[in-house]
């Protein structure tokens, strides 16, 4: 838990200060690739933790996996440009991959499925509470001028430090998970190959907005991907049980049909998790720190169905039912969002939807590791456990890719349409004949870079850039209740596997005892 709090916690804190350390460091047009190292780095090593610890154990590569994410973080506080704040971000991304996936394995290890959820639905709880903590520390640490002399920026990632320490010496000393270990080949070409095909796919994915979509890069990076893609699938075949995500795991109906799920999870989860603070930021005026606070109900929905979802599995041994419904909710809520919410709607409204939303999220998110850790044999533990979130962040990635793109495609022609029909009201004209000045420099283009202003212009003048901006939103709600449709399609023929009643450990302890008998 306190591994995948480094983690979770280190996405919220910085995005919620990246504004500023790029403005300190006079690189605002160059921040994208903060995130991008980081994203790239973090999604290639999760499928490579999880082969490497299935054979030579987790202790080590969970060891490892802090000690490198908290080296990261020391190394971004010395950043001089954005530049070197990317590469540092990168190799702080190298512990992340191991961060999030082995706390699954471990607990995949350790627990029965039957008792599984009930665990996973704590460390679930971890990533709500850090959800809501970065936001508020992020934006405290990021106001500060300095803090014991070192700029408050510079703390974001400090903050890391202590944590990671204290995380280090509780899993030196107390965590001792037995693990035999497999001679086995390690899949490096596998390691390089699919690098080659995502890396430029999460390149376009995070840069295809400014490059443009279908540019001469852009295309380059399609090819290289596929090319990239096409290799590794060969290799994977070629090693067998060495290859880094063994083919013979997407013949497992469960397996395969899980992942795709992943994706779409991801894509459906970040749609909604991705708009909602854009909504309360640029339509509702709210801070940074207060939006992350406004987002509480979302997080408390999520935290609590996910602990009563664990215990109710663990009581009665069935969990087809909560993706089901959980991608089910889902779709309410994100239609709710696109009929309902406007740009007046008041907040108390919204944070219900939002409550809902959560809800949904805490059905589905820990019940699709638990049921790809359940339909693997044993040994498989580590590499199912990692490839479930190698998928799912890949699903994340491109969800935010599209979303994005779709918002700010849209939204300066329904900024232009919402001030044609503003400007035939009493109040927009009272307010122009007040304020004759007030919109000068101030465009449905000049708002995609800084949308800072309408929060300064009267009510009457903001109108209209707010309901263009909801408007955009509503489409890009209806995507994801879509994107969850075909979600809640796949949950209904996915089997459900009986749960195991034995950990990882005993299961794999008890088959070596049949093999030598």
């Amino acid at each position: 838990m306190m591994g995948m709090f480094l983690a979770s916690l280190d996405q919220t804190i910085v995005s919620t200060a990246i504004r500023t350390i790029a403005d300190d460091l006079h690189g605002l047009s160059e921040q994208a690739w903060t995130t991008t190292a980081y994203l790239i780095t973090s999604t290639i090593a999760t499928p490579l933790y999880g082969k490497l610890s299935d054979i030579y154990g987790r202790k080590p590569f969970f060891l490892a996996a802090i000690s490198i994410f908290v080296v990261g973080s020391i190394a971004c506080t010395f950043s001089t440009s954005m530049i070197e704040l990317a590469g540092f971000r990168a190799f702080q991304g190298i512990g992340a991959g191991g961060l999030m996936s082995l706390a699954l394995a471990i607990i995949g290890d350790i627990v029965p499925p039957r008792e599984r959820a009930r665990y996973q639905g704590y460390i679930l709880s971890v990533f709500a509470t850090s959800t809501v903590l970065g936001p508020l520390v992020g934006g405290f640490l990021a106001g500060q001028g300095s803090i014991l002399g070192i700029s408050g920026w510079r703390w974001v990632f400090l903050v890391n430090v202590p944590i990671g320490l204290v995380a280090l010496f509780v899993v030196s000393k107390v965590l001792n998970v037995p693990h035999n270990r497999r001679e086995q080949r390690i899949d490096w070409w596998g390691a390089v190959t699919i690098a080659i095909g995502v890396v430029p796919l999460l390149l376009v994915a995070e840069q295809g907005q400014s490059w443009g979509w279908f540019s001469a890069k852009s295309l380059a990076c399609y090819g290289i991907g596929a090319v990239g893609t096409l290799t590794w699938i060969l290799v994977e075949r070629r090693m067998g049980e060495a290859a880094l995500i063994p083919m013979r795991l997407f013949s497992n109906k469960v397996f395969s049909q899980t992942s795709l799920l992943s994706v779409l999870t991801g894509m459906a989860m970040f749609g909604g998790m991705l708009m909602i603070p854009q909504y309360l930021q640029i339509v509702k005026g709210a801070s940074p720190t207060k939006s992350g606070l406004l987002m509480l109900p979302l997080m408390l929905g999520m935290m609590v169905t996910s602990i009563v979802v664990g215990r109710l599995i663990a009581r009665t041994g069935h969990y087809k039912i909560f993706p089901v419904v959980g991608t089910g909710v889902m779709i309410v809520a994100m239609l709710l969002f696109h009929f309902e919410v406007q740009w007046n709607t008041s907040l108390g409204e919204t944070m219900v939807f939002m409550a809902l939303f959560g809800v949904g999220l805490g059905g589905v998110m820990q019940t699709l590791t638990l049921a790809v850790q359940n339909a693997v044999p044993p040994q498989d533990m580590g590499v199912a456990t990692a490839s479930s979130t190698f998928f799912r962040q890949l699903g994340s990635t491109v969800g935010t890719a599209v979303f994005l793109s779709v918002l700010f495609s849209t939204v300066g022609g329904r900024i232009s349409s919402a001030f044609t029909a503003a400007k035939a009201t009493p109040a927009f004209q009272h307010a122009m004949a007040q304020n004759p000045h007030a919109l000068d420099g101030a465009s449905s283009s000049s708002v995609l870079s800084d949308s800072s202003f309408i929060q300064k212009l009267p009510d009457a003048l903001a109108a209209p850039f707010k309901m263009g901006f909801a408007d955009s939103m509503h489409l890009v709600f209806l995507l994801a209740s879509i994107i969850a449709v075909v979600a809640f399609l796949l949950t209904l023929i996915i089997k459900e596997v009986p749960l195991r009643k034995v950990s990882g450990i005993q299961a794999q302890a008890a088959a070596a005892e049949s093999e030598m008998v």
